[in-house]
């Protein structure tokens, strides 16, 4: 028997919920920033916890995706055993974060989230999570991974997938 298609809707990225997943990456009152080059910059210090099987294998590539168009079927996500991966956007617009607890191997029910359009993720290695999600323009990111020869990337299908919803708030 086929089973349903099931419909997700993203709620707001925080910390405490997006803990088991990775770091928010992120200005707030809960992190006090040092105060650097003469008090004219604060340095908001120690954000994430990035993990990289060899130092050596780390490198900073930009990444650019095109929107998506909703209702999103997500049909696969993927995960890195070898690394974190750390995505910092170089705009202000929101995007969605998609992440799966894991379960023998294979992806869970996906959480849903959407950025205040301040907010970097660093997941965690073996967090499942589907690509870049953004939903107003394109997206360019900075982000942070592993660069290394050994094989970095496992996927899964999702079945039957999920239908996901996304409605921009008026702004």
């Amino acid at each position: 028997m086929p089973q349903t298609v099931r419909e997700l809707s993203p709620r707001p990225l925080t910390a405490a919920e997006f803990k088991a997943f990775g770091d928010v990456i992120e200005v707030s009152a809960a992190h006090q920033p040092l105060m650097i080059n003469n008090g004219l910059c604060q340095r908001h210090h120690d954000l994430a916890t990035l993990s990289f099987a060899a130092a050596d294998e780390i490198g900073v590539s930009l990444f650019r995706t095109r929107p998506s168009t909703f209702p999103l079927l997500l049909t696969h996500m993927e995960r890195h055993p070898l690394a974190s991966q750390t995505f910092i956007p170089m705009s202000a617009d929101p995007y969605l974060v998609i992440v799966a607890a894991d379960d023998k191997g294979q992806p869970q029910i996906p959480e849903v989230f959407v950025t205040n359009g301040q907010q970097a993720v660093n997941y965690h290695r073996n967090t499942w999570h589907a690509t870049l999600t953004t939903v107003v323009a394109d997206g360019l990111f900075a982000v942070v991974d592993y660069i290394g020869e050994a094989g970095n990337l496992q996927e899964s299908p999702l079945d039957p997938g999920c239908l996901i919803n996304y409605e921009s708030s008026p702004g």
